[in-house]
């Protein structure tokens, strides 16, 4: 079985569901999007059921050893030809389509911002974060870029030694190993790296960011971020259509118009990776109704949190996560991280010798099945004749 994709997955999360089709091998064509095609490999060898090769018209070493890095097994160079291809099928054949154990979830990043100061999206990071942890129980980090006086670790009750400036103002030798010895643990089994204590003597560049971004992804299958309110930071990698951002706000008129002008301006084409969570939401108190706040925000509401005074102050004055709590507001959260987590649904799995190939834009994946075919002919993929990035 063969099949051709002509552009990218539009959503990361669809990668598992389409790698039930029990595919051996998956070509990734590299040059339209370099730096989505490789999270496209790490997310399907993150799958587990699939050797991945690329290709691209550019024999750049560079990109030859991040691709490796990311998972891909074989880096062909275009055009190709049958000798090219049934070589590496052969050593593919050899070594086995998957040789190592496969991941339970691809890895994803969750941004939390909030359309004014005071909307509480630290208190939402910080225990949607534990109760992702908890709900997953897969490895997830939370980082504070509250900068420069991030609260999110006192918020869970913790004391924090190192903090994200530390990473930061290193980023040079950021590695795993660096970063493991900054973060601090929870009893929850979440990792946190807190916002530093006191003022940080100089702002880091967006490549010191990007950096640590990129060390988080490759090391946790989650990272949350808590960006309070720093638009100074949409220019940064991590604000691409790879991260689903939550956008948090209230029922107030500051709060929806300032959202209203960060989803016109900067968070129009983002689709489903732009969730709206309305805040300390309480129907029967608010002077505005469902469709006048959706009418306002120019798009649903995606999450309501309801307002619960009482229990958030005495979680904040205790230090005590709300997600481990027994609360209308807990729920709300665990309802959203069992949301972010979840698995997609079983689908019934095809046979076959067969391979993917992804080409040049991140629009809706249109699949369509060629005829079987006795000769593994990759020919058949044309990167020339794919759609063209939009």
């Amino acid at each position: 079985m063969i099949r051709e994709y002509s552009s990218y997955p539009a959503d990361l999360d669809d990668l598992p569901r389409m790698m039930q089709q029990q595919c051996d091998v998956v070509v990734v064509d590299l040059d339209s999007d370099p730096e989505y095609a490789l999270e496209v490999v790490e997310s399907i060898y993150a799958c587990g059921s699939a050797t991945v090769m690329v290709c691209s018209a550019k024999a750049d070493l560079d990109l030859a050893v991040r691709s490796m890095r990311a998972g891909a097994r074989e880096f062909l160079t275009l055009p190709l030809n049958p000798a090219t291809i049934g070589d590496a099928l052969a050593r593919i054949s050899i070594r086995g389509t998957s040789n190592h154990p496969a991941r339970k979830t691809a890895r994803k990043l969750f941004v939390f911002m909030g359309a004014k100061g005071g909307c509480g999206v630290t208190t939402l990071a910080a225990n949607f974060a534990v109760a992702l942890a908890q709900e997953s129980r897969q490895s997830t980090l939370l980082i504070d870029l509250g900068l420069p006086l991030g609260d999110a670790a006192l918020n869970l009750g913790m004391a924090a030694e190192y903090s994200t400036f530390n990473a930061l103002e290193n980023f040079g030798r950021l590695d795993a190993s660096f970063l493991s010895t900054l973060l601090a643990r929870h009893s929850s089994g979440l990792s946190v790296l807190a916002a530093p204590s006191e003022f940080p003597p100089s702002q880091a560049p967006l490549d010191a960011l990007d950096k640590l971004m990129a060390v988080a992804r490759q090391n946790f299958d989650y990272v949350v971020v808590d960006a309070g309110t720093r638009m100074d930071l949409k220019d940064a990698r991590f604000f691409d259509d790879s991260a689903i951002l939550y956008l948090v706000t209230q029922v107030g008129v500051t709060e929806l118009r300032n959202s209203n002008r960060m989803i016109g301006q900067f968070f129009t084409s983002r689709g489903a990776k732009l969730q709206v969570v309305v805040n300390r939401y309480m129907p029967q108190t608010l002077l505005l109704d469902d469709k006048q706040i959706e009418k306002a925000l120019t798009r649903s509401i995606d999450w309501k949190i309801p307002d619960d005074y009482a229990t958030a102050r005495r979680t904040q004055n205790a230090a005590t996560p709300l997600a481990l709590e027994d609360s209308s507001i807990s729920r709300a959260i665990r309802r959203m991280a069992r949301k972010a987590c979840g698995l997609p649904e079983e689908e019934k799995k095809a046979g076959g010798f067969g391979f993917l190939g992804w080409g040049r834009s991140k629009k809706k994946v249109e699949a369509e099945e060629e005829p079987s075919s006795p000769r593994h002919d990759i020919l058949s993929i044309n990167p020339a004749s794919l759609g063209a990035k939009s």
